[in-house]
């Protein structure tokens, strides 16, 4: 439903921008607010996990996630729809790193990559669906039907959970770290929030470049704290775990690139190439279709050349699938822009789940909720800064070139350009050990200790 969620917006954007009078590409808030209550909320989710018990957590983050669906659907201006975003923000916050949590605590290490994989190959549905379904939605009903189709999804894993997954016991947590909460979210908000308005007439430039500066005076408060804190709510001793450490901070290069792509291409679609929502989607679901595909191909991959081989060709691979989007011009084919497509979903789901499985393989089982709090906020923070280069890219080049709307040169940037942010994943993943991750992935397995 998360995931459905995600791929929905980004076809239907045009239209909602209609519908309210706004730009399409200023209303990227419609996707970055969502994105930055998740990186507000996530890092308490493992505290709350712990304190009541990841089931019973895990049930009322999708009553909240549903509920926001439709009071999104209802918006009738931009700030409502903002508020209605925040509030579906907090509900997916409690809900993805729960329900990952869920899983770990009962899956050993050695399985942990088949574990990640059958967890992951369900959730690409939404994104498999989402384009097609919400272009359907878009051009038949209204861009709202695409919010509403959550409620009945809701209801049906609401009871699947209640019905099938069992509880776990709480745990003790200790103390809430508060003011390491209040530090990070602070932050997080501030900086994103300062680079989707720069160059844009949303707020007056001094007030972003406010937001830029007290947002970098607050992460280093931020990473002051969580050093010295005994038990911080973000716990950045996990990242000296190489494992960890690559796929949370060079990853995040390789996810702001890739999150850029969701953005761009729905708008190259329609607003350059005039292709209705329907048929936007049509053509753009061929990416997580081909991240399908990927799926079942994993685990023999990693197995026969190890997580650091994988990741150091693939990035390559999937910068390139992102920079060749730059080529496609309104007399392209739609079937030769859905081949390409997919064979880019090849690579960026191979990408995805390496990192999201090794990052795991490494971490202490009482470390596993602080984990799965911050992989959730790194992921959906660099989906942010991804939305957001997107757009500024945009921006930048309307300004150049003195337009009042995107055409095909600026989108054209944006894809070179996120390709070359995620080819910039590359130094990191060459640093890692030939045998990272080796008694997850099986590749010259190491000796049982």
């Amino acid at each position: 439903m998360q995931n459905l969620d995600s791929s929905v917006v980004a076809t239907a954007l045009p239209a909602m921008a209609a519908d309210l009078g706004r730009d399409p590409v200023h209303l990227s808030v419609a996707i970055t607010s969502y994105l930055v209550a998740l990186c507000v909320f996530i890092p308490v989710s493992g505290w709350v996990a712990d304190r009541f018990g990841p089931r019973r957590v895990f049930m009322l983050a999708i009553v909240v996630f549903t509920g926001a669906s439709a009071l999104v659907g209802l918006s009738q201006g931009l700030g409502t729809l903002v508020a209605a975003r925040v509030l579906q923000g907090l509900g997916g916050a409690m809900m993805v790193p729960v329900g990952r949590l869920l899983l770990l605590r009962r899956v050993r290490k050695e399985e942990l990559l088949t574990a990640m994989t059958w967890l992951t190959m369900p959730a690409l549905l939404g994104p498999v669906f989402g384009p097609p379904v919400g272009g359907l939605l878009t051009d038949m009903v209204s861009w709202r039907a695409v919010f509403w189709i959550n409620i009945p999804v809701g209801a049906i894993g609401l009871l699947l959970v209640w019905r099938f997954i069992p509880e776990l016991e709480p745990q003790d947590p200790g103390p809430l770290d508060g003011r390491g909460l209040t530090l990070w979210g602070l932050s997080l908000a501030l900086l994103v929030s300062g680079l989707e308005t720069v160059g844009r007439p949303i707020v007056p430039q001094g007030v972003t470049f406010a937001m830029l500066g007290l947002g970098a005076a607050v992460t280093l408060a931020a990473i002051r704290h969580s050093r010295r804190a005994t038990r911080p709510a973000v716990d950045l001793g996990l990242l000296s775990i190489p494992t960890f450490g690559m796929p949370m901070l060079s990853g995040t290069l390789f996810r702001i690139g890739a999150g850029a792509l969701p953005f761009l291409l729905p708008l190259t679609l329609q607003l350059v190439f005039g292709l209705s929502a329907s048929a936007s989607g049509l053509v753009t679901f061929a990416t997580a279709l081909g991240a399908l595909v990927m799926k079942p191909l994993i685990r023999p991959v990693l197995r026969r050349f190890g997580f650091r081989t994988v990741l150091v060709a693939n990035t390559v691979l999937a910068a390139a699938g992102v920079a060749v989007c730059a080529l496609f011009t309104p007399s392209w084919p739609p079937i030769a822009i859905f081949l390409v497509l997919a064979a880019g979903g090849l690579s960026r789901s191979l990408q995805f789940t390496s990192m999201a499985t090794m990052a795991f393989a490494d971490v202490p089982t009482n470390k596993l909720a602080a984990a799965t709090a911050m992989t959730g906020t790194l992921q959906q923070f660099s989906v942010a800064l991804g939305v957001v280069l997107g757009s500024l890219t945009l921006s930048a080049g309307m300004a150049w070139h003195g337009t009042e709307s995107p055409g095909l040169a600026e989108f054209q940037m944006g894809f070179v350009l996120a390709g070359l942010v995620i080819l910039s994943m590359l130094p990191g993943a060459l640093r890692l050990a030939p045998d990272a991750g080796a008694r997850v992935s099986g590749h010259k397995a190491l000796p049982p200790a």
